[in-house]
């Protein structure tokens, strides 16, 4: 039995991961969950999963979640300090790290700090820190494994092969709702288009980032921290079936793709499950003549330019990467909020690109201060255009 608590339990993710958990009864048991404000779904999860520890957002939730639930043994915590106890709760053996953005490193970085393994479905955590959050779990002894399809891909096309054999990895793309939208239409788009992914079921902030492709370009900052690449060695191309979730190709001229329906709870249970592989959970199993024919297509860097900052901010390493994760999260808020129009998202991002000043080898406060600047500068641009 493997003891699990869930950084994000009300979010795509984290209900996906307790389908999982449900599925496989006598594999899981889970010992923490930390959601957001979603009060309703966190009673149902304590009441079904009945967790020791369960974090929301704030005093006043955990005040609401507590007269709702009746003869709960369940400790209910709320805040930083909250999440952070539910990511390093005595008896778990992994932590899933769900938590959208930015928030998910702190308690990320708690988890590693209790000896815990990680199932890391929140690619801001490396994104903003990768150098120090994989230093601190390798003397740690922590296993990083995988949750984001295309990392999940790349790991199992990994297996059994040296390192040193590997040529480039490929990340795939589904294009997101826009791939075939010229960008006059793009420039007027409004956040109900942004948000209907043609293939996957996801959270609004990741939706909008598939849309605006930013969600790729930060898969590539995790993809190169994962693997150990140079930002040189990793390439992206649009899949829009999302049917082959990401390629590895070796010196020798092999290349190795991972395929599958486009179904988070297959690279979920894997990494749950990891080395070992278990009986899928609901959904139906891939019938490629059905699936038709598979495209793969170039990305085009002008019409989606998040993509091209995020190489730029990948290439610069040091405190950009966190700038521009901080940038667009604002961006991605004040659209969805009708604030802005789509393509400010990455005119915010570039604009405070231009304002940074650029650390190398930052500190883990550096970090988080360029994190708190870069909102602090986008939020102040927002005001701007919306005047």
């Amino acid at each position: 039995m493997k003891n699990i608590s869930l950084l994000g339990s009300t979010g795509s993710i984290g209900t996906s991961t307790l389908e999982v958990v449900a599925s496989h009864p006598t594999e899981f048991a889970v010992s923490a969950l930390a959601g957001g404000r979603n009060i309703n779904l966190m009673k149902e999860q304590i009441e079904r999963f009945r967790p020791k520890v369960a974090a929301v957002i704030d005093e006043e939730q955990a005040g609401e979640l507590k007269k709702i639930l009746k003869n709960s043994r369940t400790l209910i915590l709320y805040g930083a300090e909250g999440y952070r106890e539910a990511a390093s709760v005595a008896d778990a053996h992994i932590v899933v790290s769900a938590i959208v953005g930015a928030a998910g490193l702190i308690p990320t970085l708690d988890a590693i700090d209790a000896g815990k393994d990680i199932a890391l479905a929140n690619k801001e955590t490396l994104v903003m820190a990768g150098g120090i959050v994989l230093s601190r779990a390798a003397a740690r002894g922590v296993r990083v494994i995988p949750v984001d399809s295309e990392h999940s891909a790349i790991f199992q096309c990994l297996q059994g092969s040296d390192p040193r054999s590997v040529r480039r990895i490929i990340l795939t793309a589904s294009g997101g709702p826009f791939l075939h939208v010229a960008r006059e239409e793009m420039e007027a788009a409004r956040p109900a288009q942004a948000l209907k992914h043609p293939n996957w079921k996801m959270g609004r902030k990741i939706s909008v980032d598939s849309a605006t492709m930013m969600n790729k370009g930060l898969e590539v900052i995790e993809a190169s921290w994962l693997f150990g690449l140079p930002v040189t060695e990793i390439d992206v191309l649009v899949h829009p079936q999302s049917i082959v979730h990401s390629l590895v190709e070796y010196r020798d001229g092999s290349v190795i793709a991972q395929l599958g329906e486009p179904d988070m709870r297959i690279p979920i249970a894997y990494a749950l499950s990891w080395p070992q592989r278990l009986n899928r959970t609901g959904g139906t199993p891939l019938d490629l003549a059905a699936a038709g024919e598979l495209t793969f297509l170039k990305p085009d860097f002008e019409r989606f330019p998040a993509l091209e900052l995020s190489f730029r901010a990948a290439k610069a390493g040091g405190t950009l990467p966190a700038v521009l994760n901080a940038a667009n999260e604002i961006g991605v808020t004040a659209f969805l909020e009708e604030q802005i129009g789509f393509y400010d998202i990455s005119r915010i991002v570039e604009r405070v690109f231009t304002r940074h000043d650029w650390k190398e080898e930052p500190s883990l406060a550096e970090i988080l201060e360029a994190d708190r600047w870069a909102r602090v500068e986008a939020l102040n641009i927002v005001k701007g255009m919306i005047k």
